[in-house]
């Protein structure tokens, strides 16, 4: 399905029957990505007594039970509730689905003992877009992603002075392949997240953040489409589903 679409007085079109697939699907057992020193998520039929709900143990149905945490198993979309005393819903502030984004490819630079992405690379990536989201691929971008176990790695972040350029910048939507804008140990700190959400003393409830994205290496640096659908959890976070769709002009 073909469509034209205008952007800031300028026409393109856009395939919908080629989507962009930015999300790592949930697996049961090792073969999942997992974060925060959690174990797998689990995939596995209900049981009582001696019936197992899986046709394959003689059941009419599958009838499965699923254990996961959104921050840890995979592809996720969160809200300042993330963060804030009082819970906030990523489910009542999401409420549109379809952004301009643009897509950057940064490779970390050292600072003490991490490696961090700076103000400067990113407003050297952004060349004065304003997109409405922010994709992020970082290198190396090795399909180990997809399964990676990243407690304990000490994975590259963004300082807090890039991740408040990117919101001044009209970015409203920040997606990255990592499991944090922050350093895995910040002793609480959450720099880059507080950047993001807070200006000047008000929240950004509109704002979110979507972590451990995988954006293959056949997708080009550039300006797309974005679908960011989510799983409709009264939660600070839920699994979610990153489209991109190409423009062309």
């Amino acid at each position: 399905m073909q469509a034209k679409i205008t952007i800031n007085q300028t026409e393109y079109s856009v395939d919908f029957s080629k989507p962009i697939d930015l999300s790592i699907p949930v697996i049961s057992g090792e073969e999942n990505p997992v974060a925060w020193y959690l174990e797998a998520p689990k995939i596995e039929p209900v049981k009582e007594g001696k019936w197992v709900a899986a046709v394959a143990q003689g059941s009419v149905v599958n009838f499965n039970n699923v254990y996961l945490n959104p921050h840890a198993h995979g592809t996720h979309t969160e809200c300042v509730g993330h963060i804030t005393e009082k819970v906030h819903s990523i489910n009542e502030h999401l409420k549109t689905f379809m952004f301009t984004a643009e897509v950057i490819t940064l490779v970390p630079e050292s600072f003490a003992d991490d490696l961090v992405f700076t103000k400067k690379q990113v407003a050297k990536a952004l060349a004065s877009k304003t997109p409405e989201a922010l994709v992020i691929r970082t290198l190396p971008n090795t399909s180990s992603k997809k399964s990676r176990k990243w407690s304990h790695t000490n994975w590259p972040y963004l300082m807090a002075d890039a991740t408040a350029y990117i919101k001044e910048c009209g970015v409203k939507h920040l997606l990255i392949d990592l499991p944090s804008v922050d350093r895995e140990r910040d002793e609480g700190v959450l720099a880059s997240h507080k950047a993001w959400w807070y200006t000047g003393g008000k929240i950004r409830f509109g704002a979110t953040i979507t972590e451990m994205i995988y954006v293959p290496h056949t997708v080009k640096d550039g300006s797309y489409i974005l679908n960011l659908q989510i799983a409709s959890f009264e939660n600070d976070a839920a699994p979610s589903k990153p489209i991109l769709y190409t423009l062309e002009n």
